[in-house]
């Protein structure tokens, strides 16, 4: 009987085996043709449970362990944000493919939970389909209106430049951060267009405002804002998700009032600024009776803050690194100031002087190559499974165009990690366009402001140039001068302190 029983239990236990076995093989043929189906994945370093790569990655510079990896895994390679995958893009060509040649497959915006409280997927920076696709349209078009990039920019920008210059010369050539002013004034540049006027550097509601937005920048690109989005039970233990919540509380009281009071003096046939046409727009399809407008509150609120931002701290952020490199680079702040004293003198510069002053437009090239002030771009989302590159990408997967790698693609920039404005000169000096300057990203998702930004750039570099000399303090030497960057959202410069000392 005990062998009958053994024989059974035998037979059972061979049984499951069979079965377990049998399931494990079909897992592995299905999974494998699954695979096979789909392609190869991008290669990339051995995850962790739940953490993925993050032991891997210095969360303080993400973008230079990306880079660093690219040289083991290749231009295309995954890394896993704690459990979530991510396809790193590394290089020129690899990023202008999928960017520009696959612009679609590539053209969502990844909204983790960090940039979802700042934006709740309306406006334009952190949107996807239709309300992205109409508030972009709506901004391009209005902004250009309202003279983006063309002459009514022009004087906008050549009269806070003059303001400017009053608050650098109540330093009287003493140390100051320029943090304060340059962004108050680039602010005032994008206010005039969305609010149809400027706002003075003592407006407390202004100066908070863009301070606010600054810091939200600033903060909102930390480590523990990595962690947020990536572990997002996070949030009520971390005080920057509370300073982000908090500035973005106040800055839509502020706007609200800014808003109802344009509102309230609203002249349909005589719109002052961006804020004015969307308040027509939306009005108008009030008044229609259209279903599922996309003018309503959120997006305008929205919109106004991208633009708003995106409109201060990058110019902002570009000209304060252009400012510290001209005071660590004397050599070089003295062939711009021999060129435009020779080429314009004592006039106000224009936007005409561009293509007289190639040495000067070269370097101001290279301030924004080497700043590098965006080096992770912004996250982008693949909109349909893809093979790029010979590696199958699903749907929905985040992707990181890593720009910094492209301004410092070492097969495209002779010296990539040094300030050489000859980058972007000929052997006759004469500028040249370079395919591999990217600040502004490309494709669907480029800076609708970059028009903007240009003109914003050259004017208040050479105006600034003529006027100032810029050095370090006393008994500062330049080497101090730290171009390692405080990483945000944006890469900063450094704290420093800067003289401007009038040139006669």
């Amino acid at each position: 009987m005990a062998v009958v029983e053994s024989l059974l239990q035998f037979a059972s236990t061979g049984t499951l085996l069979g079965a377990l076995l049998l399931f494990l093989v079909l897992y592995l043929v299905s999974s494998g043709s699954e695979s096979q189906k789909e392609g190869k994945e991008p290669p990339g370093p051995k995850p962790l449970p739940l953490v993925g790569n993050l032991l891997t990655l210095d969360l303080t510079r993400p973008f230079d362990t990306f880079f660093k990896l690219s040289k083991t895994y290749g231009n295309v390679f995954q890394v896993y944000l704690g459990p979530e995958k991510a396809v790193v893009l590394v290089g020129y060509k690899t990023v202008k493919e999928a960017l520009v040649n696959y612009a679609e497959e590539f053209g969502d915006r990844e909204i983790g939970p960090g940039f979802s409280i700042m934006n709740d997927e309306h406006g334009i920076l952190f949107s996807n389909g239709e309300n992205w696709k109409e508030m972009r349209r709506f901004a391009l078009s209005n902004l250009r209106d309202f003279g983006m990039g063309k002459r009514g920019s022009e004087e906008k920008i050549i009269e806070e430049i003059h303001h400017l210059k009053g608050e650098f010369d109540k330093f009287e050539g003493k140390p100051f951060d320029t943090t304060q002013p340059v962004n108050y004034a680039v602010s005032n540049i994008i206010s005039s267009i969305v609010y149809g006027s400027r706002f003075e550097y003592t407006d407390p509601q202004f100066t908070e405002m863009v301070d606010r937005a600054n810091e939200n920048v600033r903060v909102g690109g930390s480590i523990s804002m990595w962690l947020y989005d990536i572990f997002p039970w996070l949030g009520p233990f971390l005080k920057n998700k509370r300073i982000i919540v908090e500035n973005i509380i106040q800055s839509r009281v502020q706007m609200t009032k800014l808003i109802t009071a344009l509102l309230e003096t609203l002249n349909p046939n005589d719109p002052r600024g961006f804020v004015d046409s969307f308040l027509i727009r939306k009005l108008s399809d009030e008044k229609s009776g259209k279903k599922d407008s996309y003018f309503h509150e959120e997006n305008l609120m929205m919109t106004v803050t991208n633009l708003f931002i995106a409109g201060t701290d990058t110019t902002g952020t570009t000209l304060r690194w252009g400012l510290m490199l001209m005071a660590k680079y004397p050599h070089i702040q003295d062939r711009v100031q021999e060129e435009i004293d020779r080429v314009i003198g004592g006039r106000q510069p224009v936007v005409e002087d561009r293509k007289k002053l190639p040495y000067t437009d070269a370097v101001i090239h290279e301030i924004q190559r080497l700043a590098n002030i965006v080096p992770l771009s912004l996250p982008h989302r693949t909109t349909s499974d893809i093979t790029f590159n010979g590696y199958f990408i699903k749907k929905g997967t985040t992707v990181v165009p890593l720009l910094t790698s492209v301004l410092k693609d070492e097969s495209e920039w002779e010296k990539p990690n040094s300030f050489y404005p000859e980058h972007f000169l000929d052997e006759k000096g004469q500028f040249v366009r370079r395919d591999a300057f990217m600040p502004f990203s490309a494709g669907r998702r480029v800076c609708l402001g970059e028009s903007l930004a240009r003109m914003e750039l050259f004017l208040f570099f050479t105006s600034l140039l003529q006027s100032y000399r810029f050095t370090t303090p006393p008994g500062v030497s330049e080497d101090e001068l730290d171009l390692k960057g405080i990483v945000g959202i944006t890469l900063n410069p450094s704290p420093h302190k800067l003289c401007a000392i009038r040139r006669s």
